[in-house]
């Protein structure tokens, strides 16, 4: 290591031959010592780290407990090489938490991705393993009475401070990274997920990430204004694209594939429970996504519900094969924002999108206009049609791109914004460029 860890933030533990037949450090409570070197290879990373530290991708590091990059005196930056491995150790509870003002460096590639995952073996291991990984940072959040100049929240499952003014702030990278069996139940609503993104900035890059088997969320964003691209959620047992708290980030290329034996909403986007109307309200601006429930089972709920005040433009998203719906617009906030007189104010949109469920929408009986006239009526180029994919329920080797003569490879609209790719084709897959090839993983323990 070419960093020496402070002793009473970084324990270094012989695993007394516990690493099984897979290498993965098996969950055995290994002693620590005070060295602040590495044993076998194996390397145990717990409590705060207060000084810059690379993970080596020739070693092994397991997350005992949370493990804090820094904290709000001293920003921290944590590097990660492209393979490396990270454990999440189960009986502790392991997670990493970047705190506000410090950053996460993990730039892996398509050949070698920066894997987190559970500590035990290959076969045993199960959604909620572990904690998961937690980015603070001090992009603005909403919830806080009006004229409030720094709104913070603290996050669930103990994992800090977010919040703050500053929506260019950079929590660092996230590139080519894959985390698996993570998502852990800390107590009734006080829940991990794969990834959370709390109060992070856009100056923050996130591209090419695969959250895989998560007990909770496959990623969610709790206010702030992080964009990213090119995302995997695969065996998530609840929502995989959730929003709350004021997010006004951009996302394109998602995929998100429900299994058949868990599953909830494919997206579940929200203002804010408490006040519908808080501020700054969450708006995000969303392209190219492919949703997939799982219709021959008893789960899989919503494919898109919209609802507690929430704003978004969403365009060119495929979604099928929900059991309860494929879209929902709930509360009354939600319709009369972005919707006047029966015309979109342009606050909430979806369009150019094919839904594809045995129940299109789901339709109360206080809601202003109906669902089916929002998508049908009010938006533009929708539809409600089988997509014609190649395979996407297949989940071993899925195929997400659609078939030619696809209505997918028509009504195409792209957000004139330079931050979206300028595609030909509607869903998150390309037909001529399968991006998850390579780095994606579907095995389901």
């Amino acid at each position: 290591m070419k960093k020496q860890i402070n002793s009473l933030m970084m324990a270094a533990a012989a695993f007394l031959g516990a690493c099984g037949e897979t290498g993965n450090p098996q969950d055995t409570n290994p002693p620590a010592t005070t060295s602040g070197e590495c044993t076998n290879g194996v390397c145990v990373l717990s409590g705060a780290l207060v000084q810059d530290l690379t993970l080596t991708a020739d070693k092994k590091w397991l997350l005992r407990g949370g493990v804090f990059v820094g904290n709000d005196v001293d920003p921290t930056v944590l590097t990660i090489e492209p393979g490396t491995q990270i454990y999440g150790e189960s009986s502790t509870n392991g997670m990493l938490v970047v705190t506000r003002g410090s950053k996460i460096m993990a730039q892996g590639t398509r050949e070698k991705p920066i894997v987190f995952t559970s500590s035990k073996s290959e076969g045993a291991r199960a959604r909620g393993d572990w904690g998961g990984v937690i980015i603070n940072g001090r992009a603005p959040v909403n919830g806080c009475s009006a004229g409030t100049d720094l709104c913070e929240a603290f996050g669930e499952g103990g994992t800090g401070y977010y919040g703050g003014t500053n929506p260019d702030d950079n929590s660092g990278v996230i590139q080519y990274v894959r985390v698996e069996f993570a998502g852990r139940l800390i107590s009734p609503d006080n829940e991990l997920n794969g990834i959370a993104f709390q109060g992070v900035g856009r100056g923050t890059v996130v591209d090419y990430v695969q959250i895989h088997m998560a007990k909770d969320d496959c990623i969610e964003f709790f206010g702030g204004t992080v964009d990213a691209k090119h995302i995997v959620c695969t065996g998530i047992a609840d929502d995989n694209l959730d929003w709350t708290d004021g997010w006004n980030g951009r996302l394109q290329f998602m995929i998100a594939q429900q299994y058949e034996d868990a599953g909830d909403n494919g997206i579940e986007g929200d203002n804010n429970a408490e006040d519908n109307a808080s501020s700054p309200r969450s708006h995000p601006v969303i392209s190219n996504v492919t949703l997939l429930g799982s219709p021959n089972s008893d789960q899989s709920d919503i494919g898109v519900l919209l609802r507690e005040g929430t704003a978004a433009n969403i365009s060119n998203i495929i979604v099928s094969g929900f059991n309860e719906a494929c879209l929902d617009i709930d509360h009354t906030e939600t319709f009369t924002h972005g919707i006047n007189n029966n015309t979109l104010t342009g606050n909430l949109t979806l369009d150019h999108s094919i839904f594809h469920c045995v129940t299109p929408f789901i339709e109360d009986a206080d809601e202003p206009v109906t669902v089916a006239t929002f998508f049908n009526d009010l938006n533009d180029a929708n539809s409600v049609e089988d997509p014609v994919l190649v395979a996407p329920d297949n989940l071993v080797q899925p195929n997400f791109a659609p078939e030619s003569g696809s209505p997918a490879r028509l009504n195409v609209a792209i957000p004139n914004d330079p931050f979206f790719t300028q595609v030909t084709f509607r869903g998150g897959m390309d037909p001529a460029d399968d991006w998850t090839t390579g780095w994606t993983v579907s095995m389901r323990n």
